[in-house]
């Protein structure tokens, strides 16, 4: 018994052990055990040995000083980590999900440079080594490094990381960029010019490095995917210029080095220099869509097919550079004001678009300052040189001497004149009145004129038309002889056809009357053969069938006569014909003599009158009963 209870002391604390040996561990060992899915932050409570506090500044212990560690424990079994001396934090790991950027802010670290509001990269394993970064000079606070999707170690005492969308540059967009570090712009500039190896503004320290400017930038970024770090760079999308088919864009630049005049000495209204210089392009830009920033670069566009302007009240052009012109109101020599509507055809040709627009800024402001007054001033000044009526009549030499001369004033401005046209022309009421009473007059004088030609001619030709209604009847007679006499002769000709036609239809009708006669002699002697045939054949047969029914009949008779006896068979006869013809065996009427005996020849006679008598009354009795029913 008591060696039983002894071995139970010992069973009982190795149970004991076995089930807490981590606590065990823990305790006397100082075991640490990392999952696959952690790292381990190690905060340590004091120094033993050596440097037992932080520098100046520091919250990240690189020496083994006392405080937060900078080197995490990654999965794994470690052992001397004494819960007395370590407190031991478990992290997940850091995972960057797709379509998103890991923004990196370092706690610790060293000093931004002057200027700078992005910590520059630093040699430490995408922020997973910690002492590297510090060690390495790595800067507090906000990192130009980022993480793409992943997973990552990062240790959360030194590093805080902050998700964010990756930047998405639509189709038919331009990304604007603006930087928040660099250089500063020059004096006199409005954007930082262009500068190459930062991979489209994704590596913001090669932007740095080979002299980017902080602000607005020239360059754009067009459609697709890219890994922008938020705190170097902002983005604005904007659509592209689009330019359709038969317009240019003349583009004006902001940005760029200061370029050569090549538009000549003639032209004293700006500068034209050459593409990507600053000033108006001598090449426009084409018909199609072109990705460009429109902070630095404005693009007019300016139609090169042919624009018709209207100075009319009603009327409107679909591009609107006439909306505020209307009928021209003009005084001619003789007093009157009247009004009349004008449209002028222009022509701006491709290589001349960049002069007019240097020259004007918009095309509204030709058409304000140079088409508007040239075109009204004009028609006041001529129409002061004529009456109403002569500006009415000789509209057509007025409308082409406009279009010469509208069309060498707008070639100085670079800009084609098509064609000039006078449309509606209203001159006062009360002149109109007094024109149109006097052609009204002239053209009644004229009237009756032509009438009166008109009744002499219808004389004449009423004349004419007398000996053309004769004509017909004396032709109409010739053709009559000539008609009466082909009668004539068709009849005699028809005559002589018919007399011909007779003769030889009479031969014809005997021939075939012999012919019919013959033919009928044959027949009937063929008939008649075939009936006395037929005769014969039929008489034969009919004898042989009476022969044949009268030796039946008679050997019947004598088998009956054999068999009744003669006397029997006669009276069975006689029977059997009075009751075929209907007479009676036993008489109506009996007339017999005295005594009953025969009267002869006279009985005979009054029987048989008795006899009509009463079928006579029968049959008057039988048509009474008929009638009545």
């Amino acid at each position: 018994m008591d060696n039983l209870i002894v071995s139970l002391w010992w069973v009982i604390p190795v149970i004991v052990l076995v089930l807490m040996y981590k606590f065990v561990l823990r305790v006397f060992c100082g075991m640490v055990i990392v999952p696959d899915d952690r790292i381990g932050l190690v905060i340590k409570k004091f120094a033993l040995t050596g440097n037992s506090r932080l520098p100046d500044g520091r919250i990240i212990a690189t020496q083994g000083e006392a405080g937060m560690q900078a080197k995490a424990l990654a999965p794994g079994l470690y052992w001397k980590m004494w819960p007395w001396q370590y407190t031991i934090v478990m992290q997940p790991f850091t995972i960057i999900e797709q379509g998103k950027l890991g923004l990196v802010k370092a706690k610790d670290g060293a000093p931004f440079d002057t200027g700078r509001v992005l910590g520059k990269p630093v040699e430490c394993d995408k922020f997973q080594d910690a002492i590297a970064f510090l060690d390495n000079n790595g800067q507090k606070g906000p990192q130009a490094a980022f993480l793409t999707p992943g997973s990552y170690r990062i240790n959360a005492f030194l590093f805080e990381i902050e998700m964010v969308p990756i930047t998405q540059i639509h189709e038919n967009k331009v990304g604007i960029i603006t930087t928040l570090d660099g250089e500063p712009l020059n004096k006199g500039e409005i954007a930082g010019e262009s500068v190459h190896g930062h991979k489209n503004y994704q590596d913001p320290i090669a932007f740095i490095n080979a002299g980017g400017r902080k602000g607005l930038q020239e360059d754009v970024i067009l459609a697709g995917t890219y890994y922008l770090n938020p705190w170097f760079v902002s983005v604005e999308q904007v659509d592209m210029i689009y330019i359709p088919i038969g317009y240019v864009g003349v583009v004006n630049s902001f940005v760029g080095p200061e370029g050569k005049d090549t538009s000549g000495d003639n032209f004293k209204h700006g500068n034209i220099v050459k593409r990507n210089e600053k000033g108006v392009w001598d090449e426009p830009l084409d018909p199609g869509k072109h990705p460009v920033n429109i902070y630095t670069h404005a693009v007019e566009i300016v139609p090169t097919t042919n624009i018709v302007l209207n100075w009319a009240d009603s009327r409107t052009e679909s591009h609107e550079l006439d909306k505020n012109l209307c009928t021209i109101t003009v005084r001619s020599s003789d007093g009157f004001t009247f009004n009349l509507d004008v449209s002028q055809i222009i022509h701006v040709p491709r290589n001349e678009a960049p002069k007019v627009i240097a020259r004007f800024g918009k095309m509204k402001n030709l058409v304000s300052q140079v088409l508007e007054p040239t075109i009204a001033n004009y028609f006041r000044n001529s129409a002061q040189k004529s009456d109403v009526i002569g500006f009415l009549a000789n509209r057509i030499q007025r409308q082409t001497d406009a279009r010469e001369h509208i069309g060498r004033v707008l070639e100085t401005y670079n800009v084609i004149g098509v064609d000039t046209l006078i449309g509606d022309i209203v001159p006062p009421a009360a002149l109109m009145k007094t024109l149109t009473d006097r052609k009204l007059a002239e053209e009644e004088k004229v009237t009756y004129e032509i009438q009166r030609h008109a009744q002499i001619e219808r004389k004449e030709f009423e004349s004419a038309r007398a000996g053309a209604d004769m004509q017909p009847e004396v032709v109409k007679s010739t053709r009559q002889v000539e008609i009466n006499t082909q009668m004539a002769a068709s009849r005699v000709a028809a005559s002589k056809g018919e007399a011909e036609a007779k003769t030889i239809n009479a031969k014809a009708d005997a021939e075939v009357r012999i012919t019919i006669a013959k033919a009928d002699a044959e027949a009937k002697t063929v008939n008649a053969k075939a009936d006395a045939n037929a005769t014969e054949v039929n008489g034969l047969a009919e004898g042989a069938k009476i022969k044949a029914i009268g030796l039946s009949e008679a050997e019947v008779t004598k088998q009956k006569t054999e068999a009744m006896g003669t006397e029997q068979y006669a009276i069975v006869r006689v029977a059997e014909a009075l009751a075929a013809a209907g007479i009676r065996l036993v008489p109506e009427i009996l007339v017999s003599g005295k005594d009953g005996g025969s009267g002869g020849m006279i009985d005979a006679l009054i029987g048989t009158e008795m006899l009509k008598k009463l079928q006579i009354e029968n049959q008057g009795k039988s048509d009474a009963t008929t009638k009545g029913e």
